[in-house]
């Protein structure tokens, strides 16, 4: 039997805003790990801002039925993916930069 999720950890979920390359590598363990609080953090508020987007979405259309309410929920989406997708590609952006500068 296979099984997919063998061998995985905490390590593999959080693999892509772990910065342990680059400008990071001389980190001590400590920083790192700060750093990757700091991005957890600002995913989860992204993510966080989006969901209150939708919900404010809905709310401002079905209940409400306040159109305001609603394009401001379509803002607070855009907004909130946008700071994800930025967030999650910071790794390719630092080592692009880095391997410019070096």
């Amino acid at each position: 039997m296979f099984l997919a999720a063998d061998k995985g950890d905490i390590d593999t979920i959080i693999g892509g805003i772990a910065p342990d390359w680059g400008p990071f590598g001389d980190l001590g363990s400590e920083a790192r790990v700060m750093i990757e609080v700091v991005m957890a953090v600002a995913l989860l508020l992204c993510f966080g801002i989006a969901i209150w987007g939708a919900a404010k979405q809905r709310i401002g259309a079905t209940a409400l039925r306040d159109t305001f309410s609603a394009e401001q929920g379509k803002g607070l989406i855009v907004a909130g993916l946008t700071g994800v997708f930025i967030i999650g590609s910071l790794g390719t952006v630092f080592t692009i930069v880095y391997g410019m500068a070096v």
